[in-house]
């Protein structure tokens, strides 16, 4: 069926047409990318990737580095945000190691997919070279390719990542880095301006790249390798939820390198991060949420599961004709 059928399907069903908002496009969005219109058919999963920034080095976040390796530590004990609303949802959730520069010794639960121990400062140079910028690409479309449930979602974890995001994203659309760059995990004002001023100092050094070349200059393993696990899960017949403002540099950096992926994308929430209203207004994408969200690990896209099914529920409905309604009559 094509995404024309199921609208047709959803405007027949017993309420005014348009009556139930964004539910009814979302609804037909799901049912078109999945070719499926049962909720319980809609499994869902959330994947975290995790690895470390060097640009860490240059005070650009609230904490320190060691707090990547230590959180995955605390996901892996299912002691974190994401483990307890993935639990409420019944959400299965795998970690991901794409680079930690301080890995947690347990590491039975960890998938290995390390490009090495963090990246490089990428306000004094490359961040990664072009060939590990390509690698992380292919191996998140390798890693899209063995997962099994309809609805993925991904979230992440790398102290400094909001920064790498925020020159990735400007790379990508052109926006201002004073527009894109945020507090991150709670900078004050002069942490602010000083994660300002080594972020255009960044900008300044590379200049204007290709979307491969900008992962590489300014990205992160785990960005990289998310935005090819969005690129290969969205044309894989998924269901795609971006989270936050990290999530969201990796889907423009997925949509650039390819552009039909985004068909599959549902954007989970508008995060309280600075540059994220900017990046969706850029993207000219709408999201489900606004709960001033900015924590990342996946929890924006894990809330947006249950209204996705919602919508899928919406072709259970009656049809006019099978509820014995009146179908609406033009006025004259």
């Amino acid at each position: 069926m094509t995404r024309a059928d199921f609208q047709r399907l959803i405007d027949d069903k017993t309420k005014p047409i348009g009556s139930l908002g964004r539910l009814e496009s979302l609804a037909v969005q799901a049912a078109a990318i999945l070719g499926d219109m049962t909720p319980s058919n809609a499994s869902a999963s959330l994947t975290i990737f995790a690895a470390d920034h060097g640009i860490a080095a240059q005070r650009v976040s609230a904490f320190p580095q060691e707090v990547t390796g230590q959180m995955v530590a605390n996901f892996l004990a299912g002691g974190a945000a994401a483990n307890v609303i993935a639990a409420q949802f019944d959400i299965p959730m795998t970690v991901v190691d794409c680079g930690i520069a301080h890995p947690p010794r347990r590491r039975d639960a960890l998938i290995d997919l390390s490009l090495g121990g963090g990246t490089a400062d990428s306000s004094i140079g490359p961040a990664m070279s072009p060939e590990t910028a390509r690698k992380a690409i292919a191996q998140g479309r390798h890693f899209a390719c063995g997962i099994e449930s309809k609805i993925v979602c991904f979230g992440e974890m790398g102290i400094a990542n909001t920064s790498s995001a925020a020159l990735l994203a400007h790379n990508l659309s052109g926006i201002s880095v004073a527009e894109l760059v945020g507090r991150g995990t709670g900078l004050d004002d002069t942490g602010l301006s000083h994660k300002q001023e080594v972020l255009e100092r960044a900008a300044a050094r590379t200049g204007a790249l290709a979307p491969v070349e900008a992962l590489a200059e300014v990205g992160g393993f785990e960005i990289g390798t998310m935005a090819g696990a969005m690129a290969g899960a969205g044309t894989s017949n998924k269901l795609v939820v971006v989270d936050g403002f990290i999530a969201t540099a990796a889907a423009a950096l997925a949509r650039a390198i390819e552009p039909d992926c985004e068909r599959a994308f549902v954007y989970a929430h508008r995060s309280a991060e600075h540059g994220h209203r900017a990046l969706l207004d850029w993207l000219q994408a709408e999201p489900l949420l606004d709960f001033d969200m900015r924590l990342g690990e996946g929890t924006g896209a894990l809330l947006a599961v249950p209204i996705i099914r919602a919508a899928l529920s919406l072709f259970g409905m009656a049809s006019f004709s099978q509820a014995g309604v009146s179908g609406a009559s033009p006025i004259s």
